[in-house]
C-alpha cells in the first residue's frame, strides 16, 4: 500500500502543483482515475448489459425447474459460458474503489512524504519534534504528519523554531525547504481545513461527512435510476444498498480527515456522470427486450407466489422449537439427516435393526414437517425426530455435536452444508442411495470430506479408491454393505403376483435431466410403438409433472382414444414399475432398480448423458452406469427411434437370457444382497460405542 500511495502521491502531486490548492488537486485527481478506469468501466457497461439481456432465459430457466436448485444452476452456468459472461465483473468496481480509497487515505495521512516530497529523514526528525510535544501521543497514529503541517502553519501557537533549529544539527537535509513547503501547503478548501477530523474537531469539519453522505444517496439514487444492472434488482436490494452506502460514508467521512471525504465526494459525483456518459454511447435499450423482461419477470413472481412460500408462523416457531431441543440433548451418538420423507426408505432396514437390538436413541433431523418419521415417533420413544428447514439446517449442522451423523446427502462442505466447528471428531458417514457410478454421476468431491462412505457395489469401491489416489486424497472408510433400498424392492417383487399380461406392457421411465425422453423423442417413440401390440405407460419423472403438466396434459389428449396408450402422472403406487414386462429409459437410476429387482431387460435411449463430474475421465474406469447398458440391455440412438419396435420384440424374445446375465452381474457386482442393512446397522452400532469409548479414554 506504501508503493501504491507513493504512486497516487506523485499524481496528486503534479495536481497540487498546477493549481497550488489541494482541494482542487484532489478533485483533479479524481477526475484523472476516473478518466483512466473509464475503458474498464465501459467493459463493465457490456457486461451489465449482457447479464440484463439475459435476465428473461434466467427468469425462465428459474420457472421451468422451480425447486429444483441444482438444474437451475446448471442451466444458468451454460447460459453463462455461452453468453461469455463473467458473473465477478460487478464485483470489480467495488475492488477497485476501496483499493482507490485506501491509497488515497494513505497519501491525504502523509502529505509531507507524498505530496510535498519531503526525504523520510526529515519526515522522521518532524515527527520526533510533534511526539516530544506530545508525549502521551501513539508513535503509530496515522495523523502524525497532519500534525506537523497545522503545527508549523499556526504562526501563534505552533513550534516552528524546534522545526527550524533541524538545518543546524542535520545541515545534509533540506530542512528549511521543507518548512517552506509545509507553510505555503494550502489545506484550506472553501472555507474547510482538509486535515480536519470531524470526530476530532467538530464544527464546521462535520460538513464533511454530511457531504459525502449526501454525494452517496445522489449516486444511488442515479444508479438506480439508470444502472443498466442496478436497476434491475429488488427494491430491498436497490434501497438496502442505498442506505448502506449512505450510513457507511456518514460513519467513515466522521473518522477520516476531509481530505478523504471531499475525495469521496468527488467520486461520487464523477461517477454519476459517468454513468450518463456510458449510457449515451451504448444505451442499454438498444440490446434489451424489456417486454420479454418484464413477462418473465411476472411469471416468476407468480410461481414464487404460489410455491415459494416462507415458512408459516406455526413451522417457523416449530423449527425454533425443535432447534432448541435438539441441542438441550447432550451425549447425542447418532444422528440421521433426510432431506424430505421419501428418504427414509434408504435408511429404514438399518433403523429398525437399531431399534431391535439396542437402545441407542435414533435423533432424526427432517427437512420435511409431514415426514412419517413423527408418526413413528409417537409409538416408539427411541426415535426423536426434529423438524429442520433447509436454512436453519446449515446454522444446526455448523454446531454439530454428535458422535455419529449419517446422510445421503453428499457434497459436504462442498456447498452450504458444513462440518461442526464444535466438535472436530464427529464421523460422518454418507450412507448409499443408489447403485450407479460416483465418479459419473455425483459433483466432484461429493464425498471427499466424509470420513466413512457406505457403497452397494465393488465398481463404486474402485472409483472412489481412484480418485482418492488421482486428487491424492486420504483414504476414507468404505464399507461395503450393499443397497438396502434394492434388497427390499427385491424382496416385495418375489412376495407379489407375477400377472401374465396378454399384451406385454412396455414402460417408458424417462430421466429428469436436459434432452431426456420425454423432451427429446417420447411422441416418436410412441407412435412407433402403438401399432405393435404392446401396452404402453408413459410414467414421466414427477417433475416433469410438476413443471410440464400442460405437455403431458397434451399427451393424455393425442393418446386418449388409444386404451394401449397409457400417461400415469399419479405415483402413489409402484405396482406399474415392477409388473412390467420391459423398461424404456434413458440415464435414470430407476432403469437399474428395474433390472435388479425383476431380473428384466431395459432398452436405453442415448440422450445426452448427465455429467456431474467433469473430470470423470480422469480416472482409468468406464462409468458403470455406461458399461452396463448393453449388458442389461440395448441401447438406441433417438435418431432411430422407429427401430425401437424391433429392439423391443428382440428384448422380450431372449427374456431368459437377459434374466440369467442380469442375475449375475447383480451378485458380482452389488454386496451383501439380501442382509445389506443388517451390515450397514452393525457398523453405525460399533461406531457408537467406538466414539463413545474414545471420548471415555481421553477424559481419563
Amino acid at each position: 500500500m506504501s508503493a501504491f500511495a507513493a504512486f497516487l502521491g506523485s499524481i496528486m502531486s503534479v495536481c497540487y502543483g498546477i493549481f497550488k490548492n489541494y482541494g482542487i488537486a484532489i478533485i483533479l485527481f479524481t477526475l484523472i482515475t476516473k478518466v483512466i478506469l473509464f475503458p474498464l468501466s465501459l467493459w463493465l457497461q457490456k457486461n451489465s448489459i449482457k447479464m440484463v439481456r439475459m435476465q428473461p432465459e434466467i427468469n425462465n430457466i428459474k420457472v421451468k425447474y422451480y425447486g429444483d436448485k441444482d438444474r437451475i444452476a446448471d442451466e444458468q452456468s451454460s447460459l453463462y459460458k455461452k453468453e461469455k459472461y463473467n458473473a465477478f465483473a460487478s464485483l470489480i468496481p467495488l475492488a477497485i474503489q476501496i483499493v482507490l480509497l485506501l491509497g488515497v487515505v494513505n497519501v491525504i495521512y502523509h502529505p509531507i512524504t507524498y505530496i510535498l516530497k519531503a526525504p523520510q529523514e526529515v519526515s522522521d526528525r518532524f515527527t520526533e519534534i510533534v511526539l516530544a510535544e506530545n508525549p502521551d501521543l501513539d508513535p503509530e497514529s496515522n495523523s502524525l504528519q497532519l500534525m506537523i503541517v497545522d503545527d508549523i502553519q499556526d504562526a501563534e501557537n505552533g513550534h516552528i523554531e524546534s522545526y527550524l533549529a533541524l538545518a543546524e544539527q542535520y545541515p545534509s537535509l533540506p530542512v528549511e525547504e521543507t518548512v517552506e513547503k509545509i507553510q505555503s501547503f494550502r489545506m484550506s478548501f472553501l472555507g474547510l481545513n482538509l486535515s480536519w477530523i470531524a470526530s476530532v474537531k467538530g464544527g464546521i469539519s462535520i460538513l464533511a461527512p454530511l457531504l459525502a453522505a449526501l454525494s452517496a444517496l445522489l449516486l444511488s439514487v442515479a444508479e438506480n435510476a439508470v444502472n443498466v444492472l442496478q436497476h434491475e434488482e429488488s427494491v430491498f436490494s436497490k434501497y438496502g444498498m442505498l442506505a448502506f452506502s449512505v450510513l457507511l460514508s456518514l460513519y467513515l467521512g466522521f473518522y477520516v480527515p476531509s481530505g478523504v471525504a471531499l475525495y469521496w465526494v468527488a467520486s461520487n459525483l464523477f461517477a454519476i456522470l459517468q454513468q450518463y456518459i456510458l449510457n449515451a454511447l451504448i444505451n442499454p435499450k438498444k440490446y434489451v427486450d424489456y417486454e420479454a423482461l418484464e413477462k418473465s419477470r411476472k411469471a416468476l413472481e407468480e410461481i414464487s407466489d404460489s410455491k415459494g412460500k416462507k415458512l408459516s408462523r406455526p413451522l417457523a416457531k416449530r423449527v425454533k422449537a425443535d432447534y432448541k431441543r435438539f441441542f438441550s440433548i447432550a451425549n447425542k451418538h447418532l444422528v440421521f439427516y433426510s432431506e424430505s420423507n421419501g428418504f427414509y426408505k434408504y435408511y429404514a432396514g438399518m433403523i429398525e435393526y437399531i431399534l431391535k437390538y439396542t437402545d441407542i436413541p435414533i435423533h432424526y433431523i427432517t427437512s420435511d414437517p409431514d415426514d412419517s418419521i413423527f408418526e413413528m415417533a409417537k409409538t416408539n420413544d427411541q426415535i426423536k425426530p426434529y423438524f429442520i428447514d433447509s436454512n436453519t439446517l446449515i446454522t444446526l449442522m455448523m454446531k454439530m455435536d454428535a458422535d455419529v451423523v449419517a446422510m445421503t446427502m453428499p457434497d459436504l462442505e462442498t456447498y452450504q452444508i458444513k462440518r461442526s466447528y464444535i466438535r472436530k471428531d464427529i464421523e460422518y458417514i454418507n450412507l448409499c442411495h443408489g447403485i450407479g457410478s460416483y465418479n459419473l454421476t455425483f459433483r466432484k468431491g461429493a464425498v471427499d470430506h466424509f470420513d466413512t462412505v457406505f457403497l452397494a457395489g465393488k465398481h463404486q469401491v474402485e472409483e472412489i479408491r481412484k480418485q482418492e489416489a488421482v486428487n491424492h486424497l486420504p483414504a476414507k472408510v468404505l464399507v461395503e454393505d450393499g443397497y438396502p433400498l434394492l434388497d427390499e424392492m427385491i424382496a416385495s417383487y418375489e412376495a407379489s403376483e407375477k400377472p401374465v399380461h396378454e399384451k406385454k406392457v412396455v414402460l417408458i421411465a424417462p430421466s429428469w435431466q436436459k434432452g431426456n425422453v420425454v423432451e427429446s423423442c417420447l411422441e416418436d417413440l410412441l407412435d412407433a410403438l402403438k401399432d405393435h401390440n404392446y401396452h404402453v405407460i408413459v410414467r414421466p419423472h414427477p417433475q416433469h409433472v410438476r413443471h410440464n403438466g400442460d405437455q403431458m396434459k397434451a399427451l393424455q389428449v393425442k393418446y386418449q382414444d388409444n386404451p394401449d396408450i397409457e400417461i400415469q402422472t399419479d405415483f402413489t403406487s409402484t405396482n406399474t414399475v415392477f409388473e412390467a414386462d420391459i423398461m424404456i429409459s434413458d440415464w435414470s437410476s430407476v432403469a437399474y432398480e428395474f433390472a435388479f429387482t425383476t431380473n428384466k431387460p431395459v432398452l436405453f435411449i442415448n440422450t445426452p448423458m448427465k455429467v456431474m463430474n467433469p473430470e470423470y475421465q480422469k480416472i482409468d474406469t468406464v462409468p458403470f452406469d455406461i458399461w452396463t447398458r448393453d449388458v442389461i440391455g440395448m441401447s438406441l440412438d433417438p435418431a432411430l427411434i422407429d427401430q425401437a419396435p424391433d429392439k423391443i420384440a428382440y428384448l422380450l424374445e431372449h427374456s431368459n437370457d437377459y434374466e440369467e446375465t442380469i442375475e449375475n452381474l447383480k451378485h458380482e457386482y452389488v454386496f451383501n444382497l439380501g442382509n445389506s442393512s443388517e451390515i450397514g446397522a452393525r457398523y453405525l452400532i460399533d461406531a457408537v460405542f467406538r466414539h463413545i469409548e474414545e471420548r471415555r479414554s481421553n477424559e481419563e
